[in-house]
C-alpha cells in the first residue's frame, strides 16, 4: 500500500531544498542553487513514488530513472524532458573541482532564477499527477461498490 505520510515527509524536504535554493541564489551561489533544485526534483519525484507505491524509490539521484520507475516518464511534456536534461548534472556531491567549475561557468543569475522557478512548477505538476491519480483511483472504488 501506498505509503502517504513517507510521501508528505519527502514533500517537507522538497520545500526546504527550494528555500535553501533561493536563500544561494540570493547570495550569488549559482552551483548551490541548481543543486539544490536537482536535490529538490529527486526528491519530489520519490515523494510521487511513495504515494503511489508500495515499495520506497531506490538510492539514486536519477531523475530519469526515478521517473520511469513511478510511471511519469511518458507524461512529461517536451519542456520537462528538456529541464530534467538540463538538471540531471547538477548533482555535485563530490564531484571533481574541474566538473564543478564547468557547471558553474553555465549558471548566471538569470538562469538560476529560472531553474528555481522551474522547480517549483515541477513540484506542482507532480502534486496535480498525483492528485489525478487519486481522484480517478477513488472514482473507480467508488464504481465498484
Amino acid at each position: 500500500m501506498a505509503n502517504v505520510s513517507r510521501m508528505q515527509k519527502w514533500l517537507e524536504i522538497v520545500d526546504r531544498d527550494i528555500d535553501a535554493a533561493e536563500w544561494m541564489q540570493q547570495g550569488g551561489r549559482w552551483l548551490y542553487v541548481a543543486f539544490e533544485c536537482h536535490q529538490a526534483l529527486e526528491k519530489v519525484i520519490k515523494a510521487f513514488w511513495c504515494g503511489t507505491r508500495d515499495d520506497d524509490p531506490p538510492y539514486l539521484h536519477d531523475h530519469w530513472r526515478l521517473l520511469e520507475g513511478c510511471g511519469l516518464i511518458d507524461k512529461l511534456s517536451d519542456s520537462q524532458k528538456d529541464f530534467i536534461e538540463q538538471m540531471s548534472p547538477m548533482y555535485i556531491a563530490a564531484r571533481y573541482p574541474e566538473h564543478k567549475q564547468r557547471i558553474a561557468l553555465a549558471l548566471n543569475e538569470e538562469t538560476c532564477h529560472s531553474i528555481v522557478e522551474q522547480t517549483k512548477q515541477f513540484k506542482q505538476w507532480i502534486l496535480q499527477e498525483y492528485s489525478a491519480l487519486k481522484k480517478s483511483s477513488n472514482s473507480l472504488d467508488a464504481t465498484s461498490n
